[in-house]
């Protein structure tokens, strides 16, 4: 697994676990639902800046987020 695959994994897992669909995390986050999927199947890797975005929708700390990935895919670190 890759970097952009283990984030896309762990921000699918903590959407689904809110309760929110890819269209709506995308609105609540002010981004269009095509980026979610992208990050969701590994095709594209957030900014910084939509790290940060997508964690506060999620409710998490950015840091919690990123965490998450490293602990999904330890060798990544």
């Amino acid at each position: 697994m890759n970097l952009g695959h283990a984030f896309g994994d762990v921000l699918k897992e903590r959407r689904r676990e809110v309760g929110l669909t890819q269209e709506e995390l995308a609105f609540q986050a002010d981004m269009h639902s095509t980026a979610i999927s992208l990050y969701e199947r590994g095709l594209r890797q957030p900014s910084l800046y939509t790290v940060f975005k997508l964690a506060t929708v999620l409710k998490m700390r950015p840091s919690s987020l990123v965490e998450s990935v490293e602990v999904k895919e330890p060798d990544l670190g």
